[in-house]
């Protein structure tokens, strides 16, 4: 059977409660790990893409088509639970670096790895010091695999705003790439 998504949020909107779990089998992987990279734990990664779900739920009975997929909705609805975990919290949390995988290729080597393992260790660290739009961005973009467009219709801007950021984004971590590289020649 194949997955006709304006079908099925046609019924979903109407109260098919069968629907609406097409929907969430569709989606929960992808709007679990936009969850789970901006809070950083497993525990409240569940928490709250399930809370994106009760509220989709909740609301897709208002839900209109406004000419951006259905998923930019349900990312809007993760990104607002975000903030207010964020915001209750006051304090942004790290990804345990022991969760991230480090996948070895054939031949290579253990230093490699190691040396590869640091990197992102610096990298994600980095990450987490920018704002939280910049982040998002950075989520979408790498873990998500989505396009300007698409980003752009979860983040409520156009496509060359995104593009725009994106690479102001990148500058900056630059910047702050080459700013430890100098100071850690100078130890």
């Amino acid at each position: 059977m194949e997955y006709n998504e304006e079908e099925i949020l046609q019924h979903a909107s109407q109260g098919d409660r069968d629907s609406f779990g097409q929907l969430y089998a569709h989606y929960v992987e992808r709007i679990f790990n936009y969850v789970y990279y901006r809070t950083g734990n497993t525990h409240d990664a569940e928490d709250l893409t399930a809370r994106v779900f009760q509220r989709a739920m909740k609301h897709i009975v208002n839900y209109t088509d406004r000419g951006v997929p259905f998923s930019a909705w349900l990312y809007r609805i993760a990104h607002n639970l975000v903030a207010n975990w964020h915001r209750d919290r006051s304090r942004k949390q790290e990804i345990p670096l022991d969760d991230l995988p480090i996948l070895p290729t054939k031949g290579d080597h253990p230093e490699r790895n190691l040396v590869r393992s640091q990197e992102q260790d610096v990298l994600l660290k980095m990450i987490r010091t920018l704002p939280a739009e910049r982040q998002n961005l950075l989520i979408l973009k790498f873990v998500e695999n989505m396009s300007n467009a698409e980003i752009g219709a979860i983040m409520g801007r156009s496509e060359g705003a995104v593009k725009s950021l994106y690479h102001r984004t990148l500058l900056a971590l630059r910047d702050q790439l080459e700013d430890q590289n100098l100071n850690l020649e100078g130890e």
